[in-house]
């Protein structure tokens, strides 16, 4: 077991509600991942196979267009990443960089599949969660497009 604790773990938002039970089945095996400063956690467009939460550090989430890099949001302890993957099966959407010293614990599909195992409860509970944490991310991405929208519409009234 990771020295991580489960305590820490039900603070961030996608554990939050399961049980220390199922939170010890998935620390089990899950693994630490350091990272230097400017170390990359998993590039956009590689294949998906598990979701990490930011543990220490800080790390910026970046996605490429026309050769430069936008950052789309900065992680910070507690952070998810990679979860929207194992969702829906798709390659990574951005890249991940460390910003510093950084350590992530690693859930694989082959973690949740074990907690599904155990506990199909917790399991759905967790699936809720991350759903969630999706459906929030959309709704600020939405509120952002949005208001970039507006700024276009009143240069173009200008």
């Amino acid at each position: 077991m990771l020295p991580t604790s489960t305590d820490w773990l039900q603070r961030v938002p996608i554990f939050g509600a399961l049980g220390e039970d199922s939170l010890r089945v998935l620390l089990e095996r899950a693994r630490r991942v350091e990272l230097a400063r400017g170390g990359c956690l998993f590039r956009e467009g590689t294949p998906a196979q598990s979701m990490f939460v930011l543990e220490h550090g800080q790390a910026a989430v970046i996605k490429q267009w026309q050769g430069r890099e936008q950052l789309l949001r900065q992680l910070q302890a507690g952070d998810c990443v990679g979860e929207m993957a194992l969702m829906d099966l798709q390659p990574r959407s951005a890249t991940v960089r460390a910003d510093s010293h950084s350590v992530f614990i690693e859930f694989s599909t082959d973690d949740l599949l074990r907690l599904y195992e155990h506990d199909l409860e917790q399991f759905a509970l967790l699936q809720m969660n991350i759903g969630r944490e999706v459906c929030r991310r959309l709704r600020t991405t939405d509120e952002a497009l949005f208001a970039l929208s507006m700024q276009l519409a009143a240069r173009e009234a200008m």
